[in-house]
């Protein structure tokens, strides 16, 4: 049986990305970790701080043997964003920054997945000032000249099956389609706005007010307009509800521009500039 080794590595954030994952259904945690997923093929998850039980050196010392032995083979999943003021100074795994952790790993990697906006673009601990200097891998790599294929699994937190799915396909030995962000196409592929359950709301100019109301919520600040994710069709938490199913405007936070150009997050956005800039 053929495995795929995966590396988890931990930057700045709150490991909500981890959070979202183990809570994936279709498969479940438990039989994307330990069976044939794939036929003839299984993951090896060699190291993740959350769920692995090894701690301290010991814990270092599995991921440093991976680099060496599983060189150029392994999967390398980032999650959180990469501290780079200072030399990397304000963050920290084992006695070398995450800076330098990461970018030794990236080298060494056959594939990056970055999963969640924080790895991806830098999320909110790029948010100004940014004092740490936080960026997303990408951005870092391409700085260094590094040339490595890097997907993007944007999203605070992604949903699970945005991961599973990508995880899915290499393991079939296929590299998904990607948009110019470098996000899967089968679940980035479409705005939210074109899925909407309150998008007949919004053609008819029927627009919510305050919370609770019926009605589209472009005009209390919901960014499905300029937000791509199949969000509407696949449902959280087993599909029982999503954002603005529960009331809530999208924020946008699969997004490059999530946090700083997406706020105040409940302040109407300016859909006509938006519009002429993708014309």
């Amino acid at each position: 049986m053929k495995e795929l080794t995966v590396v988890w590595f931990q930057g700045a954030g709150c490991t909500g990305c981890s959070v979202s994952l183990m809570n994936t259904q279709n498969p479940r945690i438990k039989e994307l970790l330990l069976d044939e997923v794939v036929p003839g093929k299984k993951i090896a998850l060699k190291f993740h701080p959350t769920l692995m039980a090894g701690q301290g050196k010991m814990a270092i010392k599995i991921l440093e043997h991976v680099g060496e032995v599983e060189k150029n083979k392994y999967v390398l999943v980032v999650e959180g964003a990469i501290p780079t003021a200072g030399k990397g100074v304000y963050g920290r795994i084992g006695e070398e920054t995450i800076l330098s952790k990461f970018l030794e790993l990236a080298k060494d990697a056959n594939l990056i997945i970055a999963i969640g906006t924080c790895a991806t673009y830098g999320g909110i601990p790029s948010g100004k000032p940014n004092p740490t200097g936080a960026k997303g891998c990408k951005e870092i790599l391409e700085e260094r000249g590094i040339e490595k294929t890097v997907i993007n699994i944007p999203g605070c937190p992604p949903h699970p099956d945005w991961f599973v799915g990508t995880v899915l396909e290499l393991l079939s030995g296929r590299v998904p389609e990607l948009d110019e962000e470098g996000r899967p196409k089968l679940f980035y592929g479409k705005l939210i706005h074109e899925n909407c359950p309150r998008r007949a709301d919004f053609d008819k100019g029927k627009f919510a007010t305050r919370f609770g109301e019926e009605g589209c919520l472009y005009e209390l600040g919901c960014k499905g307009p300029i937000a791509n994710a199949d969000c509407p069709l696949r449902g959280w938490n087993n599909g029982i509800s999503w954002c603005i199913q529960a009331g809530s405007p999208c924020i946008a936070c699969q997004e490059p521009e999530f946090p700083d150009e997406v706020s105040p997050l409940y302040k109407k956005i300016r859909w006509e500039e938006e519009n002429e800039d993708s014309d």
